[in-house]
């Protein structure tokens, strides 16, 4: 029980990849806030199954797009369990269209959830973990979740591929800043991993066939990927690990085009 008196906030953890993170720090023995945006039945299928491996929490409704919303999916974590070890910044959404036709709500759907919301939880959990006191060695955790399109260039997802790119900027720099004052941030980005957003391509043959084509490791992910990388990322046997992203891809940012001599 890893992060047993631990509290950890998971944004975007009614499905995909959210979930499988909030799991696996629920069943490391953390007090879990699961928070979503419009999917309740999700978020509380999350909670079920933390409180069943032994974690405990509870569940959230906030659009972190939201400035005030935000705000109180962390005075309410804050007034149940007095502080919080870690934020996750998972939420995220697409809105894919071509260039030429993406309207500038797409465009800005996307940029205000993917990156002002990971701005505005970061910055709340950042004025928390600056006033903890007597806390030694790690004052507190942020883990970015982003993508290989912080690096890849995504045709017809510009808005997505953008907001991206803006994490990676985004945390490395929010690590350089804070980083003497013992809070460590980073980021994952994970390349193809099986969730529900995705099912028609890694259930159907033919396109499972041609995605794995840009995955050097020949097998399409699962969130316990990448819950295992969070978990280990947010502990101390990473305590050096500092305003790095890792890239949990099966290889996919190795321009797997060149394999055979390009």
């Amino acid at each position: 029980m890893q992060y047993k008196n631990q509290t950890v906030v998971v944004t975007g953890a009614s499905s995909g990849i959210g979930q499988g993170i909030a799991i696996a720090f629920g069943k490391s023995g953390a007090n879990v806030v699961v928070n979503y945006h419009s999917d309740e039945a999700g978020a509380q299928h999350t909670m079920d199954i933390i409180n069943q491996s032994g974690g405990k929490g509870f569940i959230h409704q906030a659009d972190v797009s939201q400035e005030d919303e935000v705000t109180e999916l962390f005075r309410e974590t804050i007034a149940r369990y007095g502080s919080f070890d870690v934020l996750i910044n998972n939420a995220g959404i697409q809105m894919d269209n071509t260039f030429s036709r993406m309207t500038l709500e797409e465009w800005k759907g996307v940029i205000d959830t993917n990156l002002s919301g990971q701005f505005l939880c970061a910055r709340e959990a950042i004025r928390h973990f600056e006033k903890r006191q007597h806390v030694k060695g790690c004052k507190g955790n942020i883990i970015f979740i982003s993508s290989v399109h912080d690096l890849i260039p995504w045709a017809g997802h510009v808005n997505y591929a953008a907001s991206k790119g803006g994490i990676l900027m985004l945390m490395k720099s929010l690590a350089l800043e804070v980083a003497p004052q013992k809070i460590r941030v980073n980021a994952i980005s994970p390349g193809a991993i099986a969730t529900d957003i995705n099912e028609d391509v890694w259930s159907d043959e033919e396109k499972k066939k041609a995605l794995l084509k840009l995955i050097p490791y020949q097998r399409i992910g699962n969130v316990d990927d990448i819950g295992q990388v969070a978990t280990w990322l947010a502990s101390a046997d990473s305590d050096y690990v500092v305003g790095t992203t890792i890239y949990v891809d099966g290889g996919m940012t190795l321009y797997p085009g060149f394999v055979d001599n390009g």
